[in-house]
């Protein structure tokens, strides 16, 4: 699939993330469950204890200093002794691209070795005391703790493999050849009925298709990337500004007032602000 690295990233940049808690347990209490199937999403670091977590059949044996994280949907029964129960921190969080789950309910669990323990069990804390004293703040800096959090464990345990997997599902694979395109045409004009047409999909049947993939409309999305890419040349580049407008397709005043629109300054402005 050569157009994986490129397809990954955008969907990753339609990545949405809520939290619906942040807490930290040291009982026995609590973690006895057997073949419990959540709706969302478990984030955990184990600061200590002993125990195992068995998750769509398969067993684990989670170790102090290891984070993981147990998907929505799947099958999970997770033991603990009273000698010596697990001490964990926690995070239940919704985790989509679009309306798909980021980790599919039939996957695997991500286990992963904390290079920096007390880093992450810090890191949790911080997470925790935001999420509990709130504040017009506070749900921003926790999803930025769980984002930090998710793109670690994701990197340590070659998650790379299961999005590569979430590609390849027909219904979304399929999409990859459209985003290839617009990522190819930025410096054109992009028709509906040509993007519908790369996977023989009626126009009426294309865009709620590609809404419910990405999580955007088609055009919205097409606007997006050209504005991304406007902010590129604009910082790395020197191409002057009517230059960048024709390289995207667009003359220079309406370039100008789309800009202006998605990012609240002139293209001359962000340039400026940029260096």
């Amino acid at each position: 699939m050569s157009d994986f690295p490129s397809f990954a990233e955008s969907l990753m940049e339609n990545l949405s993330v809520s939290v619906s808690l942040v807490h930290s347990r040291s009982q026995f209490g609590g973690w006895n469950r057997t073949e419990e199937i959540p709706s969302f999403n478990r984030l955990y670091y184990i600061a200590e204890g002993e125990g195992s977590v068995t998750l769509n059949g398969v067993t684990y044996a989670p170790q102090p200093g290891q984070l993981m994280i147990m998907p929505a949907g799947s099958v999970q029964t997770t033991t603990t002794t009273r000698e010596h129960p697990y001490a964990r921190h926690f995070c239940h969080f919704d985790a989509f691209i679009g309306e798909w789950p980021l980790f599919p309910a039939d996957g695997r669990m991500i286990l992963v070795d904390a290079a920096h323990p007390e880093d992450i069990r810090r890191q949790f804390l911080e997470m925790e005391a935001q999420f509990r004293e709130g504040g017009y703040l506070g749900p921003l800096r926790t999803k930025a703790g769980l984002l930090h959090m998710l793109a670690y464990c994701m990197e340590l345990s070659g998650y790379a493999d299961e999005l590569n997997r979430f590609l390849r599902h027909e219904e979304r694979g399929k999409l990859s050849s459209v985003l290839q395109y617009i990522e190819d045409h930025l410096d054109g004009p992009i028709e509906i009925d040509t993007l519908a047409d790369i996977i023989h999909l009626h126009p009426n049947y294309f865009i709620p298709y590609f809404k419910k993939v990405m999580g955007d409309t088609p055009m919205h999305y097409v606007q997006q990337k050209r504005m991304d890419k406007a902010k590129r040349l604009l910082s790395f580049s020197g191409l002057p500004v009517s230059g960048i407008a024709e390289r995207l397709g667009m003359d220079l005043p309406y370039f100008s007032r789309a800009f202006k629109k998605a990012t609240g300054v002139s293209p001359s402005a962000y340039r400026n602000g940029s260096k």
